[in-house]
């Protein structure tokens, strides 16, 4: 491994550009940071200045108040900080994720990634390929046991199992950010044409997403509306809105809704069984095995640097396919069970 670039340091809190003291998605509220996307491990409240795509910076005003000092940076557009040139590519993660792309001084180009997925989803922009010299890459699902299914089959499935049971509901637990909303798309793509009910705690920013432009189908909350009116009808809601007094109100007589869920890890049929699920969808936005390693394949940087998740195994890969690599154990990224 060759030295950390003189104008880069890292710490466990997050990454820093040293002469212009700007931290890339830090774990504590700093003067000045670079985030990558709205998800509240990458995206914390407290920040001074704050430089990301204009969609991130909604998300984050909406979830946290605005920042005191916005610089929206459009993919593509760079800023110079402290000498080094930033610029902001697309990750295909949620609406506004994006990839931070560091050209320091020295030549030397590292591209940190934060979260990224590379599967087709109408509700963000795709994972755009970034040429570097230095990929720092997350390792959520780091082992070849994950290796996703095509959402839409996945989607298929969920609504055969409700056409069989007309007299239930359909419950999907989704992250609120992201999940939910690709959900709906995916929901209109396989042909289901009635309103989509939301618990409360997914209206804002799905509406959020809806003035950002991304067309999604009619949704209406779920709130107020009679039990028996959602018999045969689709309901999303958090995950930890699951198992709470919320949604056994809902249709489904003795056996109560079709409890399903939405996320990479219900791969892992004991996390499934742990929090109930009936019907575990496998549908993540983040990369799988073959997502990961195709994509540090196609780009063949000089070294790969993993923030977090299954480094071990990414890292081993990546040295037996002559790859420099290193795990920096980044603290403050969640285990994401639930996105």
């Amino acid at each position: 491994m060759r030295p950390v670039p003189e104008w880069l340091e890292v710490r466990r809190e997050g990454l820093r550009l040293r002469a212009a003291d700007v931290w890339i998605d830090p774990a504590r509220p700093v003067a000045r940071a670079i985030i990558t996307h709205g998800h509240a491990d990458h995206a914390r409240p407290g920040h001074g200045a704050v430089w990301a795509t204009a969609e991130t910076l909604a998300i984050m005003a909406a979830r946290h108040g605005a920042a005191p000092v916005a610089h929206p940076l459009a993919p593509g557009a760079s800023a110079d900080l402290g000498g080094v040139r930033v610029s902001l590519h697309p990750a295909g993660h949620v609406l506004g994720s994006a990839q931070v792309r560091l050209e320091g001084p020295d030549g030397t180009v590292v591209v940190v990634s934060g979260d990224y997925k590379r599967e087709a989803d109408p509700t963000c922009r795709p994972f755009e390929p970034v040429p570097c010299d230095i990929f720092v890459t997350e390792a959520t699902f780091a082992l070849p046991v994950f290796r996703h299914p095509d959402p839409r089959a996945e989607v298929a499935r969920a609504l055969e199992r409700l056409r069989a049971a007309p007299e239930r509901c359909l419950l999907i637990g989704a992250y609120a950010l992201g999940k939910a909303q690709r959900l709906l798309a995916l929901l209109a793509g396989a042909g289901w044409d009635r309103p989509v009910y939301l618990h409360g705690a997914l209206v804002r920013l799905t509406e959020l997403y809806r003035a950002s432009g991304v067309a999604l189908p009619e949704t209406r909350p779920a709130a107020g509306v009679p039990p028996e009116a959602l018999a045969g009808e689709v309901v999303l809601a958090p995950p930890s809105a699951l198992a709470d007094r919320w949604s056994r109100r809902l249709p489904g007589g003795e056996e109560g809704p079709i409890l399903a869920m939405a996320s990479g890890w219900m791969r892992i049929r004991a996390r499934a069984r742990q929090r109930g699920v009936e019907l575990p969808l496998v549908i993540s936005d983040h990369a799988d095995w073959d997502g990961l390693t195709g994509t540090i394949r196609a780009l063949r940087p000089r070294e790969v640097w993993v923030t977090h998740g299954r480094d071990d195994a990414l890292v081993h890969w990546c040295e037996r396919n002559g790859i420099a690599a290193r795990a920096l154990h980044l603290v403050g990224r969640e285990d994401e069970d639930e996105r």
